[in-house]
């Protein structure tokens, strides 16, 4: 699994003792699986006293978005132990949550593309960046929807790379 470097950092943070003792850690992943399950996005979810002690910039951008892949970046058998009970606890939920989203990924029937070019914003005066305005026509269960987006052209590239791997992938997976 690829995470960005802002996760990893997230995970080293969370991995480290300095930065989260023992049960500021088990606080931060119960409330971490709690604000999963929650059915209303709460910003007080976080107001726990065992992590008041700690960066709020840290705990928000980085650590609850970050836990997962916990063996690959170092943590401890305790940590893991901690991570593993607390997902045990909310087990039938997760799995509750995850059945809900739905099996059948939206497809796509056709896509089309604009190339734009900004020339300034409100804080700089000159910008002279292309960008390209993406639109993927989907459909899920006989619905129509779109899916908008906007990206530059290395983020494209990117996009067309990925894309290329995952046929790659399915071709291979289909010669079995």
């Amino acid at each position: 699994m690829e995470l960005s470097e802002s996760v990893q950092r997230g995970l080293q943070s969370l991995a480290d003792p300095s930065s989260f003792d023992r049960r500021s850690y088990q606080v931060l992943v119960d409330v971490s699986f709690r604000s999963l399950l929650s059915s209303q996005a709460d910003p007080s979810v976080l107001d726990q006293p065992e992590l008041k002690q700690i960066d709020q910039i840290l705990l928000k951008m980085r650590c609850v978005a970050a836990v997962s892949c916990l063996e690959e970046l170092s943590f401890s058998a305790d940590r893991i132990e901690i991570f593993y009970s607390t997902h045990q606890e909310h087990r039938k939920e997760v799995e509750r949550l995850l059945a809900s989203i739905g099996r059948c990924p939206p497809h796509i029937h056709d896509a089309s593309w604009c190339l734009q070019y900004h020339v300034k914003n409100d804080q700089v005066d000159k910008i002279n960046e292309p960008f390209y305005l993406i639109s993927l026509n989907t459909e899920v269960k006989r619905s129509s929807d779109d899916i908008n987006f906007t990206c530059t052209v290395e983020q494209l590239q990117d996009l067309v790379g990925k894309l290329k791997d995952a046929a790659k992938s399915v071709e291979k997976a289909s010669q079995m």
